[in-house]
C-alpha cells in the first residue's frame, strides 16, 4: 500500500491550477504503474535479485535518474499499490446512506474486473512478497500503512474520530480479513477467486469470528478422532 493520506477532494472545473496539477498526478499515476509493470515482467522473467534497477529502466524506456524519480528502491516499485486510490475513491463515491459491510463487498465488487485483468501481475507481486527475505521483512509495515489507510477512510465514512477504538477494532479486523484472503488466493496460484475469497473472509468477522463455534467445532472433531 502506498503511504496513508485522507483521500484528496476532487478539484472543481473552475479551478484551473487544480485541473493541471490533477493531470500532472494522474500521469505520474500512470508513469509508476508502467514502471512497477515492466519491472514485475523482468521479475517474473528472469528473478528479482537478478534483475537491475538499469535494466529495468531501459526496458521502460526511461533513465535510471528517472527511476529513482519515482521509486527510491528496487523494493518500492514492488511495494507500490496502484489499486489504493481506485479503491479509496470508489468507497467514498457510494451512497452515504448504505450500510459499511454493503459499501466494502460492492467496492470488490467493483474491483473483481480490475483483479482479473491485472491476475498474472498481482500474482507475481505476491509471490514476491512471500519468496524475497527483504520484501517479506517489509510486509508488516505495509499491513500496518493499509490499516492507517482502511482507518481513515472509515473514519471520513461514519463521521467518527480516526482513533475512535470501535473503529480502530474494526479496521483492523477487516485489514487482517483481506490479508488473509490474499494470502489463501495466492497459496492457491490464483485458482479460488480473490473477491469470493475476501467476501468469505468478510463473512468470518460479520458473524463476530464465531469464537465458540470453532471452539465447539474442535471438540466435536476431537470425539470423532
Amino acid at each position: 500500500m502506498a503511504v496513508a493520506k485522507r483521500a484528496p477532494t476532487p478539484p472543481s472545473p473552475a479551478s484551473g491550477g487544480g485541473v493541471k496539477s490533477g493531470l500532472r498526478e494522474r500521469k505520474k499515476q500512470k508513469t509508476r504503474e508502467s514502471i512497477q509493470r515492466t519491472a514485475l515482467r523482468l521479475f517474473v522473467k528472469q528473478g528479482y535479485e537478478e534483475t537491475t534497477i538499469e535494466q529495468i529502466a531501459a526496458a521502460a524506456e526511461i533513465s535510471p535518474s528517472t527511476f529513482f524519480n519515482y521509486f527510491p528502491t528496487k523494493e518500492d516499485v514492488v511495494l507500490f499499490d496502484a489499486y489504493d486510490p481506485v479503491a479509496i475513491r470508489m468507497f467514498l463515491e457510494r451512497p452515504k446512506d448504505e450500510p459499511l459491510n454493503v459499501v466494502v463487498r460492492r467496492v470488490l465488487g467493483e474491483l473483481a474486473e480490475v483483479f482479473q485483468r491485472d491476475e498474472d501481475l498481482i500474482l507475481a507481486r505476491g509471490r514476491l512478497f512471500l519468496e524475497v527475505p527483504e520484501l517479506r521483512a517489509r510486509l508488516w509495515e505495509e499491513t500496518e500503512r493499509t490499516l492507517v489507510i482502511i482507518n481513515q477512510i472509515l473514519a471520513e465514512r461514519t463521521g467518527r474520530r480516526p482513533d475512535d477504538f470501535e473503529l480502530r477494532v474494526t479496521a483492523r479486523l477487516v485489514t487482517a480479513a483481506i490479508m488473509e484472503a490474499t494470502l489463501e488466493w495466492l497459496r492457491s496460484n490464483g485458482r479460488h477467486d480473490l473477491v469470493e475469497l475476501s467476501n468469505r473472509a468478510l463473512d468470518v468477522v460479520d458473524s463476530g469470528a464465531q469464537l465458540s463455534r470453532l471452539g465447539s467445532a474442535k471438540v466435536r472433531t476431537r470425539r470423532r478422532s
